[in-house]
């Protein structure tokens, strides 16, 4: 474990003891690496992925990381997770066999497949601990490269608590800015778009990232000439390194085996990201993969014998012991009784936690059994094909949670006594709602500020009305407001600076509240969103924009893999409040009037997203999601903006409430389901068919996600029995997702005396020009028509066919 040093000067027996400690380190790591791929073929644990190979290097990280500083990682670094003293061998198998239970594995209870990691950044309560004083990990995903975006937001987080004055929170979060981001990465998957959109934007910032490539030369079993030009990362990068006359990388290279000169240089290159602001690359190349790149196969398939027999001569651990041996470290005698001794440490970490693991399911089969046991014998027609099955779950020696699910809900099927069938189906109901809920819990915030937390607040407005304002002074208005009351609150984005945004929603902000906290960035969504994840981490409240709504496309996979799985995947461990803001809805042309709804939020649950009708809305909902800990699009209308609002008395103040409908018209004969910009149109059509005596109630959704929470819809259709869902999105996109929860979550088919229906757009995107949104998207005179059309099912004569 790396510890805080304060004397530098070492005498030898301490050097001696710190290199050896290291050593003991990366041993234990390299075992259970080993150990682990045994514990996957033979079936205990169902995949693996390893840091074998990549252990010196990783030692070397740890020493110059500091209390304070966060890792942006990749699913090698077990031991550099060991070196700061946040993972244990016995952690390292629990996470391997999936144990539900954080108790035992901290990185995600079961969640995430070995080789994930993450710190505590929350307590018990969901409120932060004081990340300062300990050593940080962001938490891990899957997709290659995917940890790059947030790993700029984590540097910049650095470069604003330096340079902004009043943040109150900072405390817990920063000592001067000195805290560095550290970034791992496999050398293959530097051929991601994401890791060149995160480099070049840390160049442009001139944030503390510290970026280490791992380089074996393989990317599973693509060698590193289809990989990468020159198959050299750091060749290629050249151009990105610092001069007299511009800014830019320090770019480092050192060979991953050499213990000595790896240590030399991540000190340097921590030292000079921490004090001068600049990020840093350090390839670390010359490494090896010993088993390869997964359980999934083995690497002798694709490598020469002459690559395997460099591999195990140049193996990092294996260098590291010969360099020990030489400066007088140990001897070989010495080093091989370690060695012996920690193989045996390792192996008996593995046993208790497997112990761990497999025991309370073993005695919760032993329960079962002697409840099915009475069962049987109480059965009159099936008692001996409920023993059979009893006698196949009896024999099961390390059983799944499931299949006791499995084998009880079968004979829950052939019990003939109530009693009996009451006893079991107690059993399997209490027993999958606790095992569900390991499983279910954390999608979202459980804590005290979650968005249900917060009140809703009307907005005033003075007796002596105010002239009305275009919607964009309204949305100005208020930022302003929350600038001045949350220091710690920013915006960046595509021309969000300079020119106050392309609708002029932050006119004069930056000119206010400085280049830092209104800030202009370059066109990358994806970092655009990264640099928000990252500060949200580190406690600042960030609003990132994305210009429009069909741009969101760009951004969607780190929206999805990283934002909106944080809280389930660390058990509600790390939160990352972000605030998305982009404008969409009905314009003209293919990529400016997009309303992939139904994409969306299928793809990002765990993140709110918030659809207001206008920009009054729109900004009570920024004052809700100010005073809560969850993350939220809030998707603006983009034809809005220069529409007149009433003025507010009380910007910053007033809340929209999330998850609630608002009825903006009484009707009786038929109920109207619409969001956002197509509001408007609905409201045209309900006037004019008032005018026949169609009476429409129109219901505004608010948000998608979460929707309709007091199930307010139902209670309308009860009384008119009609509903029309009318969506901009193209058919079967988000309308039938709001179908979904209105019939089936809401039972509202029970109040139906017609067939509910949708009215979408048309399955292509608008063509450009005025015309475009017409003949794509639902117009006032559809929406009248299809309202004519499901009235004249109920009385003909009164509401004879159009067509």
């Amino acid at each position: 474990m790396i510890t805080e040093k304060s004397n530098t000067t070492l005498t030898f027996e301490d050097f001696r003891t710190e290199v050896l400690n290291d050593y003991r380190i990366a041993v234990i790591s390299r075992e259970c690496s080993l150990l682990g791929r045994k514990e996957v073929l033979t079936g205990k644990a169902k995949f693996g992925i390893f840091g074998d190979g990549k252990e010196v290097p990783q030692l070397a990280m740890a020493k110059a990381f500091k209390n304070g500083d966060f890792r942006s990682g990749y699913y090698r670094d077990q031991t550099f997770m060991m070196a700061i003293g946040e993972l244990n061998a016995k952690q390292f198998f629990a996470g391997l066999y999936g144990h539900t239970d954080l108790e035992f594995d901290p990185m995600s209870a079961g969640r995430q497949m070995g080789g994930h990691f993450v710190t505590h950044s929350l307590n018990e309560d969901g409120s932060w601990k004081d990340l300062t004083k300990q050593k940080n990990s962001s938490s891990d995903i899957s997709p290659t490269a995917g940890q790059m975006p947030r790993l700029l937001g984590l540097a910049q987080a650095s470069k604003i608590y330096r340079n902004v004055d009043g943040i109150t929170i900072k405390d817990k979060f920063s000592v001067n800015g000195d805290e560095v981001a550290w970034g791992t990465i496999g050398n293959a998957s530097t051929s991601e778009g994401l890791f060149f959109e995160t480099i070049n934007a840390a160049g442009v910032l001139q944030v503390p990232m510290v970026m280490s490539v791992w380089d074996d030369e393989y990317g599973i079993s693509v060698h590193a000439k289809h990989q990468t030009t020159k198959e050299n990362i750091s060749e290629i990068l050249k151009g990105y390194q610092r001069d007299e006359d511009s800014k830019g990388y320090d770019i480092l290279r050192v060979k991953g085996w050499d213990y000595a000169e790896l240590v030399s240089t991540y000190e340097r290159a921590g030292a000079i990201a921490r004090e001068e602001h600049v990020p840093v690359l350090i390839h670390v190349n010359e490494l090896t993969q010993p088993q390869g790149h997964s359980t999934s196969g083995s690497h002798e398939r694709y490598k020469s014998s002459e690559r395997l027999a460099w591999e195990r001569e140049f193996d990092c651990i294996r260098q590291m012991r010969l360099w020990m041996i030489a400066i007088n470290i140990a001897s070989p005698e010495e080093l091989s009784e370690l060695d012996f001794q920690l193989k045996k440490e390792v192996l008996e970490a593995k046993k208790e936690a497997w112990n761990d693991f497999i025991n309370p399911i073993i005695e919760d089969q032993k329960n079962l059994l002697t409840l099915l046991e009475q069962i049987a014998e109480a059965s009159i027609n099936h008692k001996e094909r409920i023993k059979k099955l009893i006698a196949e779950l009896n024999a099961i020696k390390a059983p799944l949670k499931k299949e006791l699910l499995v084998y009880a809900r079968k004979i829950l099927r052939f019990i003939e006594v109530p009693n009996s069938r009451t006893l079991l189906s107690n059993w399997i109901t209490r027993f999958l709602n606790e095992t569900q809920e390991k499983f279910s819990s954390n999608q979202h915030s459980e804590s005290a500020q979650n968005v249900f937390s917060v009140q809703k607040v009307l907005p005033k407005y003075a007796e002596n009305a105010k002239p009305d304002l275009d919607g964009r002074m309204i949305l100005r208005d208020n930022f302003d407001a929350l600038f001045a009351k949350y220091p710690e609150t920013l915006i960046f984005g595509e021309d969000v600076g300079n020119i106050g945004d392309v609708n002029q929603g932050l006119e004069g902000m930056q000119e206010k509240y400085g280049e830092l906290r209104v800030a202009d960035v370059g066109i990358r969504e994806a970092t655009i969103i990264g640099q928000g994840i990252g500060m949200a981490l580190r406690g600042l409240r960030p609003i990132a924009e994305i210009q429009y709504l069909d741009y969101l496309l760009y951004a969607i996979q780190i929206m999805s893999d990283d934002l909106a799985t944080l809280q389930y995947r660390t058990v509600g461990k790390q939160k990352a409040p972000l605030i998305i803001r982009t404008r969409g809805h009905r314009l003209e042309g293919i990529w400016h009037s997009g309303s992939p709804m139904g994409m969306i939020i299928n793809a990002i649950r765990g993140i709110h997203v918030l659809v207001p009708r206008d920009m009054t809305q729109a900004a009570g909902f920024y004052n809700t999601l100010l005073e809560c800990d969850e993350p939220a699009l809030v998707i603006e209308c983009l034809n809005g903006y220069r529409l007149k609002e009433k003025t507010p008395l009380n910007f910053g103040e007033f809340k929209t409430p999330i998850g609630v409908v608002e009825t903006m018209r009484e009707g009786t004969d038929i109920t109207l389901v619409s969001y956002g910009s197509t509001l408007r149109l609905v409201q045209q059509a309900a006037n004019e068919l008032s005018e026949l005596g169609i009476d429409c109630e129109i219901i505004d959704i608010q948000s998608l996600l979460p929707f309709d929470v007091n199930k307010d819809i139902v209670k309308s259709i009860a009384k008119t029995n009609r509903l029309l869902v009318i969506d901009e999105d193209v058919p079967g996109g988000a309308s039938a997702f709001i179908l979904q929860q209105i019939l089936e979550e809401q039972d509202a088919y029970k109040y139906l005396d017609s067939k509910p229906q949708t009215l979408a757009a048309k399955a292509h995107r608008p063509a450009y020009g005025t015309d475009g949104d017409y003949f794509s998207k639902p117009s006032a005179e559809d929406i009248f028509e299809k309202v004519h059309n499901m009235m004249n099912e109920v009385n003909p004569s009164k509401y004879p066919s159009l067509y």
